[in-house]
């Protein structure tokens, strides 16, 4: 893992280089993060499904860089959340499960976000003011850096993956209305990250009505509704940014921590998608709106992860690449002026860390996708499945049998990635 030195020294050279482009102007932009919680890649209209209706996300599609062929590298929510605000790998900043432990304090785990530098942090050093909603495990919302929250994180007062800041998009957008109107002027990041579409699917009977006809299942009617009502939220928050006319110089950036495919019978997910390493738990799209410098379009081909968040945001603000990082910035790789990545990587570990010091002890798979092509294999190498994932995206189809010169290479690629 990367030392509080190591991290130190580069973001004192960052912050000694010149800034680029708007930031050097004075117009730092405001950065919105919304991240949806539990689901599926394809349940969107934008991404083609026949039934969710989704009609703000759609306008935003439309305004956007669409990457359809985004992932997160692990399909459960702490570590995933950790992972777009630090730009690491789960096995780089340490988090790797949502709780501790058996026995083990749940604040040893606090012990992660205070040795990492974390994005709010950053940007309050070039003046932003920030905002957490939503899920955050960490602790009090001032452990990540943030300068306002709604979390308090006491573990003696019910405090795990947000409390308080469960609240909002449930129960309205009042908080977010009321930091903005007390930092007019400031540059901010709003971190929107509620529980939705997450359980409980208790959505408004009047959703829920939308899709009584469509699907035989009334556990995946209410999941469709989640997801619209979802949609109403997002919509809500984006016409407030137009409302205030804080849009223009606002980067909206629109992912999932991880997927969700809903059980047909039950309550809960299905098999192959939230805590696995296939397609219905990694993958999410990608979109970035920034009215003026993107030109939206849809991109289906390049492969982009939420590692690229972190480098992404730095860049807008005018800061210089950090080489530590291994993700890319997307806003030149939108601009066509940088290729995707090559490969991406993942990892899926159990529920509980298994040991807070050694993330190997709790892993269960890892996974490389290169272009078409994607293997998965279990922590101990002695299961492989590869998959083409363009021609099969549901992964029905196990080619590892047929292709085993192309599954070592994969294999050796994924040690090596753990290695870095």
């Amino acid at each position: 893992m990367l030392g509080a030195a190591v991290w130190g020294l580069l973001f004192a050279i960052a912050g000694a280089a010149e800034p680029a482009g708007e930031a050097s102007k004075g117009r730092l932009p405001n950065i919105v993060l919304i991240v949806s919680d539990d689901q599926a890649w394809s349940d969107y209209g934008f991404m083609g499904h026949p039934h969710i209706r989704t009609p703000h996300l759609e306008a935003l599609a439309a305004q956007s860089v669409v990457f359809t062929r985004g992932y997160t590298p692990t399909s459960l929510c702490r570590p995933s959340l950790m992972t777009m605000l630090t730009g690491l790998y789960p096995h780089q900043h340490g988090v790797t499960g949502n709780d501790p432990p058996a026995g083990t304090d749940r604040r040893e785990m606090l012990r992660f976000v205070r040795r990492t530098p974390m994005l709010p942090q950053r940007l309050a050093e070039l003046g932003y003011v920030s905002l957490q909603t939503g899920k955050w495990w960490e602790g009090h919302y001032s452990e990540g850096g943030f300068t306002h929250g709604m979390t308090h994180g006491d573990p003696a007062r019910r405090g795990r993956h947000g409390d308080e800041g469960l609240k909002i998009g449930r129960e309205g957008l009042q908080p977010i209305y009321d930091f903005l109107a007390a930092h007019r002027g400031r540059p901010f990041f709003l971190w929107y990250a509620p529980m939705l579409p997450h359980t409980p699917h208790n959505p408004p009977q009047r959703l829920v009505d939308l899709y009584r006809d469509k699907t035989d299942s009334p556990f995946v009617a209410r999941y469709w509704a989640m997801c619209t009502w979802w949609d109403e939220t997002c919509g809500e928050l984006l016409r407030y940014l137009d409302q205030q006319g804080l849009a223009e110089n606002t980067l909206v950036i629109y992912v999932t921590d991880n997927g969700w495919i809903q059980n047909p019978t039950a309550n809960g997910f299905a098999p192959r998608s939230k805590r696995t390493p296939y397609e219905g738990g990694v993958r999410t799209p990608i979109m970035l709106r920034w009215p003026g410098k993107l030109t939206p379009r849809r991109d289906e081909q390049t492969l982009v992860s939420t590692i690229d968040l972190v480098p992404t945001i730095l860049a807008a603000c005018g800061l210089p690449p950090q080489p530590e990082l291994p993700g890319k910035n997307l806003l030149e790789v939108a601009a066509g002026r940088l290729p995707g990545h090559e490969a991406l990587f993942g990892e899926t570990y159990t529920h509980d860390m298994a040991d807070l010091d050694r993330p190997e002890r709790g892993l269960e798979y890892r996974w490389c996708i290169a272009g078409p092509w994607k293997l998965i294999e279990s922590a101990d190498g002695k299961t492989q499945e590869l998959y083409q994932i363009l021609d099969d995206p549901r992964e029905e189809r196990d080619l590892a049998a047929q292709e085993p010169q192309l599954v070592r290479q994969l294999s050796e690629r994924i040690r090596a990635a753990w290695r870095r």
